[in-house]
């Protein structure tokens, strides 16, 4: 069922790119593959870390704010004169500390993940504009910017950033024992703990690596702005939990795959991209892309629903 559900979040992409080539000339130009590609390595890189959490059944909504709270911290350190890699460096930090905190409260505090990572959202978001009193912070070196300008081989640096932290995530859920155990946990945390599994341990992890990657989305953002926001990151954990949803990682947690969730990223940098190439108004897209999570979701139970029906006839 795991690789059916991946096969169709990529099928369901060349449909898309199928469909919005034969509508319009210019969605199948390099430049504009290329665009959407940088354009979706945002999204992509902060739904390769809300993956982790949704296998475990979790979820984490405080991933916009923390993207605006690390993107401070690298403003503020590259404003105090610290090399740009400490400053990258101090932002992963601070992005991992927000997700060690939410990991603590959910395991150790025993707290609903909604609830924790909606308090997190407010107040990663509060400190980000104490910080700066509600302005943005610029005059970053030039090699900042290099990360969201560059073009290794004629490819968008944010794009490569994103391919590489996908490729690295799909190998650890599938060829290591942490992916195993975070799947365990999701698919049954209770039969993973009489299998010695440390499902506290596991769960808190996967919010530290949402955090990290929170914040490595915060710095490509920070590059291509050439400025700490405080307001970033608004709405984008929506966006990363859509494209995890998309790319068939199932609500319920224990079932789905990051190279799923790159489809689903990619496919809703698509659908943006092919709408305003045909003139979509703003306010339909939303509505267009709110309809595709919706359907996602009722895939997903629809095949829950049929995987609990064999299991019970094979039983």
């Amino acid at each position: 069922m795991l690789r059916n559900r991946e096969t169709g979040a990529f099928a369901g992409l060349l449909l898309l790119c199928a469909a919005l080539w034969a509508a319009t000339p210019y969605f199948a130009t390099v430049d504009n593959l290329l665009n959407v590609a940088e354009q979706t390595a945002l999204v992509g890189v902060l739904a390769t870390g809300m993956t982790f959490v949704i296998l475990t059944g979790g979820i984490d909504l405080s991933v916009g704010a923390i993207v605006a709270l690390a993107g401070v911290a690298l403003g503020l350190a590259l404003r105090g004169g610290a090399p740009a890699a400490a400053a990258i460096l101090l932002a992963l930090l601070a992005g991992a500390a927000c997700g060690a905190v939410n990991g603590a409260l959910v395991t150790l505090g025993r707290l609903p993940p909604f609830i924790v990572t909606l308090g997190m959202m407010s107040v990663a978001r509060g400190v980000a504009l104490l910080l700066t009193d509600g302005r943005p912070i610029s005059g970053f070196p030039p090699g900042l910017r290099a990360l969201a300008t560059a073009r290794p081989l004629g490819v968008p640096a944010p794009a490569l950033v994103m391919l590489a932290l996908c490729g690295a995530a799909q190998l650890v859920l599938a060829r290591t024992t942490f992916g195993r155990y975070v799947r365990a946990v999701g698919g049954n945390a209770e039969a993973a703990r009489w299998s010695g599994v440390a499902v506290r341990a596991h769960t808190a992890a996967v919010y530290v690596v949402s955090g990290a990657l929170a914040a490595a989305c915060a710095v490509l953002l920070t590059a291509r702005l050439d400025s700490a926001q405080p307001i970033a990151g608004l709405s984008y954990e929506l966006d990363a939990i859509a494209a995890v949803v998309i790319g068939g990682t199932s609500l319920l947690g224990g079932t789905g795959t990051v190279l799923g969730t790159l489809a689903g990223a990619l496919t809703m940098g698509v659908l943006r991209n092919g709408l305003n190439l045909l003139g979509v108004s703003a306010y339909l897209q939303q509505v267009a892309i709110g309809v595709v999570i919706v359907a996602a979701v009722l895939v997903d139970l629809a095949l829950r629903r049929r995987a609990d029906a064999l299991a019970a006839r094979r039983a």
